[in-house]
């Protein structure tokens, strides 16, 4: 499987255990997880052939690590960034101090003065990091990367919760809470 096939089967997973799992009638549970074969039967169906063991390869070298097996191997979930509905089955953790948000220039006003929403996800995205910030940014125009004071949202009485991924997660972080 080349490189490229690679990112085109990602981006394909993302869109349907994430966004859209209709666009094959793939059923999702509760906790976002879908029968692995159910998966592969269903995608090529729609011209996205792949086996099992590429599907392993996949989830195993995807940098960012979208996607997780369950522990026999015949279920998979990505790990967070969903539209629809579902329960990650999610504990509340303590979060470092300060967290990072990475955006677009272009949005810098509205984050300002109306915080940093879920838009059409289930939560706020954050990372540990000022460089995955600086990434995520670049994906969306000049990136700005903003300073989240996650130990006072915690201590105001904010959840927080970590994906499997690594990706911090929270319902809103308001602009009292954000530096440049």
């Amino acid at each position: 499987m080349t490189e490229e096939y690679k990112k085109i089967i990602s981006k394909f997973l993302s869109l349907v255990l994430r966004h859209k799992p209709q666009e094959i009638n793939l059923t999702l549970n509760e906790n976002g997880w879908a029968e692995v074969e159910e998966l592969i039967q269903k995608s090529a169906r729609k011209g996205r052939h792949f086996t099992r063991e590429e599907l392993e390869e996949i989830v195993a070298t995807n940098d960012k690590k979208r996607f997780s097996f369950s522990e026999d191997k015949t279920k998979i979930r990505a790990n967070q960034g969903h539209s629809v509905e579902i329960d990650l089955a999610l504990q509340a953790i303590i979060p470092p101090d300060f967290l990072y948000h990475g955006t677009a220039e272009k949005h810098l006003a509205s984050i300002l003065a109306n915080g940093i929403q879920k838009m059409n996800r289930q939560f706020v995205h954050l990372s540990q990091d000022t460089d995955t910030a600086f990434k995520v940014g670049a994906r969306h125009g000049k990136p700005v990367v903003l300073t989240i004071n996650a130990a006072q949202m915690y201590q105001d009485g904010l959840l927080f919760y970590q994906s499997d991924n690594g990706v911090w997660l929270t319902d809103l972080v308001a602009s009292q809470y954000i530096k440049l």
